[in-house]
């Protein structure tokens, strides 16, 4: 599973503790009917019913889980589309 690219996977890739909480941290990357899709995702441990005491195994897939729910869910928007339009004499 080195290339992440062919097989459509969620890497864990490690815990941390921030001033906001425990996270945990997560790269997607895939390739889908020509597009490249590549995510970092960080979900809050201790927000999600889930306590650092329990079996790392079980924190690590609950995680994921929540981060792919929420990824599949979110409602995105294209920002910033005026600045696309710049004419030449802009540029220069």
């Amino acid at each position: 599973m080195e290339n992440l690219d062919e097989n459509n996977v969620i890497r864990f890739k490690n815990i941390s503790k921030k001033k906001e909480g425990f996270f945990a941290h997560f790269q997607v990357k895939a390739v889908r009917n020509g597009v490249t899709i590549s995510a970092s995702l960080s979900v809050d441990i201790l927000s999600h019913e889930l306590h650092l005491g329990d079996v790392m195994e079980k924190i690590i897939a609950e995680c994921a889980k929540i981060g792919l729910r929420e990824l599949k869910r979110a409602d995105y928007t294209l920002e910033g589309i005026e600045d696309l339009s710049l004419g030449v004499a802009q540029l220069g």
